[in-house]
Parts: C-alpha cells; sequence; structure tokens
C-alpha cells in the first residue's frame, strides 16, 4: 500500500505544489487563466488541422499570431490594470484554448461569430483581434457576445469593440432574437447540461453551411456530441494541458460538417491540403 500510495502522490503532488504557488501569487477566482504546455499547443494545431485540412504547419503560425502578440498583451494588461475588477483579475494576458478559438476565426473567416458567456472579455478581445486580421486581409466580420451579468465584458473597448457588440440578458432568448447567419458557435455560457444543449438547438437553424460550433463544455458533458449526431455533424474533442497550473484544464468540443468547411475554405481561397479534400 505504501508504495502504491508513493505512486499515486507522484501524479498529485506536483498540482498541490502549483496550487500553493497559485494561492500566493493570483487573484483569480473563476475563469482561470493560464498558458498551454508545448505539446498541448501542438495537440491543439494537430486538431485544427484534421478538422480544416490547413496544414499543421499553417496552424501552428495562426495560433502563434495572437500567442506572442505584444499589442495584445498590453492591452489586456493596461484595461486590466486600469478597471476596478483587478482585485479578481491576474496582471498577464493568457489564453490557453482560446487560442483554438482564434484559429478557427482566422481559418473560416466568419462573418458572423457569436459567444455565449463572455465573463470579463477575454475571448472576446482575442476573437476581435482575429476579425481584425481577417479585415486587413479584405474579410469583414463582426463579433456578437452574450451574457447575463450586465457587467461581464469589461476588457472589450476599442479598437476591438468597434466590431463588436454585447448582447445582455438570458442567452438563449438572445439566441431566440438573433437573426443573422451564425459562422461560428462558441458555446461558454450556463454549464448545466440541459442549459447548453438547448443553446445548440436553438442555433441549430440560425447556422450557414460550413458553420462550426465549439464546445467550452464538452470536458464535463456530451451535450454537443450528441447535438452532432442528431444533426449529422462530425464532432472531435481537445482537451487541454495547462502549464504549471493545479486545474487540470478544459478543452474545446467542435461540431462541424466537413464537406461544408471545405467548399467554405475553397470560397475564402485559404490554404489547405487538396490532396486529403474530395468534393
Amino acid at each position: 500500500m505504501i508504495r502504491r500510495a508513493r505512486i499515486g502522490a507522484g501524479y498529485l503532488g506536483p498540482g498541490l505544489l502549483q496550487l500553493a504557488k497559485w494561492l500566493l501569487a493570483s487573484r483569480e477566482d473563476t475563469n482561470f487563466t493560464y498558458d498551454l504546455t508545448e505539446n498541448s499547443i501542438h495537440n491543439l494545431a494537430h486538431t485544427i488541422a484534421v478538422v480544416t485540412y490547413v496544414p499543421f504547419a499553417q496552424v501552428i503560425g495562426i495560433i502563434n499570431e495572437a500567442r506572442y502578440c505584444q499589442e495584445l498583451q498590453d492591452y489586456v494588461l493596461s484595461k486590466t490594470l486600469a478597471d476596478p475588477h483587478r482585485d479578481r483579475s491576474d496582471s498577464k494576458c493568457r489564453f490557453a484554448r482560446r487560442l483554438g478559438w482564434y484559429a478557427f476565426v482566422r481559418i473560416l473567416k466568419p462573418s458572423i461569430v457569436v459567444e455565449t458567456g463572455i465573463d470579463k472579455g477575454l475571448g472576446s478581445v482575442l476573437l476581435c483581434y482575429a476579425l481584425l486580421r481577417n479585415q486587413q486581409e479584405g474579410f469583414s466580420g463582426h463579433y456578437f457576445g452574450t451574457d447575463i451579468d450586465p457587467g461581464a465584458g469589461w476588457l472589450l473597448g476599442p479598437p476591438y469593440k468597434d466590431i463588436g457588440t454585447i448582447l445582455y440578458g438570458d442567452s438563449i432568448e438572445s439566441l431566440k432574437k438573433f437573426s443573422q447567419p451564425i459562422d461560428l458557435f462558441i458555446n461558454d455560457s450556463d454549464h448545466s447540461e440541459e442549459y447548453e444543449y438547448h443553446e445548440y438547438k436553438v442555433v441549430a437553424g440560425k447556422l450557414s453551411p460550413g458553420a462550426v460550433i465549439l464546445g467550452d463544455n464538452s470536458h464535463c458533458t456530451n451535450k454537443l456530441s450528441l447535438f452532432s449526431e442528431e444533426a449529422g455533424r462530425e464532432f472531435i474533442f481537445f482537451r487541454e494541458d495547462p502549464l504549471n497550473h493545479w486545474y487540470p484544464g478544459a478543452g474545446i468540443g467542435i461540431s462541424f460538417e466537413r464537406a461544408a468547411v471545405s467548399r467554405k475554405l475553397k470560397l475564402t481561397g485559404t490554404a489547405y491540403s487538396s490532396e486529403r479534400v474530395s468534393g
């Protein structure tokens, strides 16, 4: 038993040490931020490459656009230090799995991106940055975030707010009223299974051809995979590996229609591995 206990402690011990460091160094109490391990970044890029047929090397380059962007780092830091919420936020810019969200926006060139549940708006800023990069390449787009908290999204300011709109109120009610075709939908609101599944059912008839759904709760529930089965869509899951953090990480559930995504990429002129694409 002692020998087996040592084996288990070998797995749990580092996490306990990281927790102690986090208690002293961090102010966060929800929506924890952290970097990903290099291996996790590579796994994320490979996952996106499988879904989009965009070469791995190109996906890594896109991820690194945001990962090493000093403009984003400076913006998030300055907004955090100037806001009353700074007592519950860390003064570092770490996007973790959201880098995958960014890559999908840069690859798919969506006209409409919708994210439910935005909290302070870290993902909002990153998604709007991706849309601004797309705009420079001739692809216009707009971001819509929903949140029931009237104080949510405080990180979202100019120039990112210029192409970003926050819809306050119940996310499902906001989605029911939404009338524009959605190209990329990100579920990150109420994490109950019923609410998550309800969101997917509401947006099902509002998705554009080739639309992709990203689920931020797929490490806890099977609702996006279940919805994908029912809707005749494919599903794949990426699990992140946080770097030097006690939190075990979440992930990205990805729901898509392969042929429709391929057609969309051809229309936007996005580079892809043509020898792997049929139809």
